[in-house]
């Protein structure tokens, strides 16, 4: 027996279209929130959900109205094809060592591809991984008129998009600093509220710096700035971390940042409040050690013994519940450069709802909230037909029309940013 399916016609302009099927590949906090959002789109009929672990895809597909689940083995690129026929755009959640092969089976079903981080497995130095992300695989996504998009979380993502739009109040840029602050403290022990071993690896990987418009290497948990941000009730220090900005906006630094000489991520708060101590002790080293006869990683003790991240709606109340010591933190990014003959900075702030505010709205932490909406914008973009371009880009990239666009959606969901220009 043969059924016929029959997508939602939708007119954009005078155009005909049909409603975007979409492939999201990874079912933890990223990607359920892009696929529950997508869920709410009228121009979006179908959402495949997709990963390894069938109870993660069953407990999410009961509870959208347009998907369906499907289990795929991410090392099997012939795998994630067979889940992608038809498909519109690849959302890939997944851990960045899969982008290759999720890549790779976007070419061969010819869709849009989205992703959350850039990989780091192209080869051994991370900035050229992603100098051939753009390179190789964006000639290959514009010879089939298609888009890739990279680093599309919140930070990278919306730090991206935030960055490039304080762009056009500067003729040059000189200085562009990042700066996240993660303040939401529990009563219980829980250093992190996402994967510990994704926060201790970038707590330990090797950080990246544009300085002198020369790409380098810096010491992660080194070179201390201090701020006292707006509506924080302390001054923090932030220290260099592993973030994929500084690689982006580096490699972009002429076309898009208006020849910036040094571009800096810094972070701050609970995490390295507490890991800075575990690093210098040499206790976050990923060699192995031999202690009394026992041979260990010092990374993976340290990982073992931290509580997971809460995810599920009845762990995340009953934390609030217990109560939070804090519940802050600050978004920023301060460019310095010359207007008109003058240096000034650019100051961008974003607000968003804090822990309590994101469970009360979605059930979600803070920071599942911020970085899977943020996600979900992008791939709005896609579904709606926002985007202008083809190849492979960074968030970074957008034209100044298409922050515009982002920022507009964003804002529908308490996420806004707020800029000043301040003469220096």
């Amino acid at each position: 027996m043969h059924f016929i399916y029959l997508a939602n016609k939708l007119y954009k302009g005078d155009v005909l279209t049909m409603g975007k099927k979409i492939l999201v590949l990874g079912t933890g906090a990223q990607g359920s929130t892009v696929a529950q959002r997508m869920d709410e789109e009228p121009n979006v009929d179908e959402i495949i959900c997709a990963d390894a672990d069938h109870k993660a895809v069953d407990e999410l597909v009961k509870i959208l109205k347009k998907a369906k689940g499907t289990y795929v083995d991410a090392d099997d690129v012939d795998s994630i094809i067979k889940a992608a026929e038809g498909v519109d755009l690849i959302v890939n959640a997944l851990p960045i060592r899969f982008a290759p092969k999720v890549l790779d089976a976007a070419l061969a079903v010819k869709a849009n591809y989205q992703d959350f981080a850039a990989t780091d497995v192209l080869d051994p130095w991370w900035p050229k991984c992603v100098e051939i992300m753009y390179n190789d695989y964006g000639k290959k996504f514009a010879e089939i008129g298609k888009l890739a998009i990279i680093g599309t979380g919140s930070a990278p993502g919306m730090m991206c998009v935030a960055t490039k739009s304080s762009m056009r109040y500067l003729d040059t840029c000189d200085d562009i600093l990042m700066m996240v602050y993660e303040g939401v403290e529990a009563r219980r022990f829980l250093p992190f509220w996402w994967s510990p071993f994704t926060a201790l690896s970038d707590m330990t990987d090797p950080t990246f710096a544009l300085k002198d418009g020369v790409l380098v290497e810096t010491e992660p948990h080194s070179l201390p700035v201090k701020r006292h941000f707006k509506g924080c009730e302390r001054e923090v220090t932030l220290v260099e971390h592993a973030h994929d900005e500084t690689v982006y906006m580096g490699l972009n630094k002429d076309t898009h940042f208006k020849g910036a000489k040094n571009i800096n991520f810094k972070y701050g708060g609970v995490g390295i409040e507490f890991s800075t101590p575990l690093y210098r002790a040499g206790l976050l080293s990923r060699e192995e050690e031999t202690y009394k006869g026992h041979t260990f990683i010092p990374f993976d003790v340290i990982v073992s013994h931290l509580p997971p991240a809460p995810k599920y709606h009845d762990e995340i109340k009953e934390i609030l519940d217990e109560g939070l010591v804090r519940d802050e933190g600050a978004f920023v990014v301060e460019a310095t450069g010359t207007k008109d003959g003058k240096k000034v900075m650019v100051e961008t702030y974003l607000y968003a709802p804090g822990c309590v505010e994101s469970f009360e709205k979605a059930g979600l932490t803070g920071e599942q909230y911020l970085t899977g909406q943020c996600g979900s914008l992008f791939t709005k973009m896609f579904v709606n037909d926002d985007y202008d371009q083809t190849g492979l880009l960074s968030s970074d990239m957008l034209t100044y029309e298409e922050c515009d666009k982002y920022i507009d959606y964003a804002a529908k969901l308490d996420i806004k940013l707020e800029t000043e220009v301040k003469p220096l």
